[in-house]
């Protein structure tokens, strides 16, 4: 069964509830996409002047573009990953699409909160030590190991990011792996059940 019949028959045995119309739909799909580029634009930005700033002669401008990076993360991106989880929790709820009737959608799930958790708890504060440290020593943080272990965290855990959201792009496109029959293993379950 292809992704769109199974959508039909979806819409079908839908219960009253909640649900979107067409310009809705749109304006909330539009919403989505659009975070989910801002998140990919500015990560792919910030990875980009971390590794040029590695070439700097200027302690001045180390920390300057250090404070750019930290800016964008708390200002563009956090808020940007967070409107992408949002409206993506919103499309399952108020959409035949669902949370975990399929396969693809699990993915997205898992990656998308996989994502803000590393950037939360990893990302984020390499970012704020890596300025701090730019702040205080200037071009000499270039020789301190922190700053650089940091640094390469940043990079390294930047371009997985990237990678991850070029992943989440193509299977919301391509929506891969079809559709769990979750009320055919819900009917199985229960005939085991009662056999027992």
């Amino acid at each position: 069964m292809t992704n769109q019949s199974a959508l039909a028959k979806d819409k079908k045995n839908q219960k009253s509830g909640i649900r979107l119309t067409g310009n809705q739909k749109s304006w909330l799909i539009s919403a989505h996409v659009i975070s989910g580029a801002i998140w990919f634009g500015t990560a792919l930005s910030m990875v980009i002047m971390v590794i040029s700033n590695l070439n700097t002669t200027n302690g001045d401008e180390l920390y300057a573009i250090n404070s750019v990076v930290k800016l964008l993360d708390d200002w563009v991106v956090i808020p940007a990953a967070n409107l992408s989880l949002l409206t993506g929790a919103l499309i399952c709820w108020l959409t035949v699409w669902g949370f975990f009737k399929f396969y693809w959608v699990i993915v997205k799930w898992v990656m998308t909160v996989t994502l803000i958790t590393f950037g939360s708890f990893w990302l984020g504060p390499w970012t704020n030590a890596m300025t701090s440290i730019s702040d205080t020593e200037r071009l000499q943080a270039l020789n301190n190991p922190l700053f650089m272990f940091d640094t390469k965290g940043i990079i390294i855990g930047g371009s997985i990011q990237i990678l991850s959201l070029i992943f989440i792009f193509i299977i919301s496109f391509v929506k891969p792996w079809g559709r769990r029959d979750i009320a055919l293993r819900a009917s199985q379950k229960s005939e085991v059940r009662t056999q027992k």
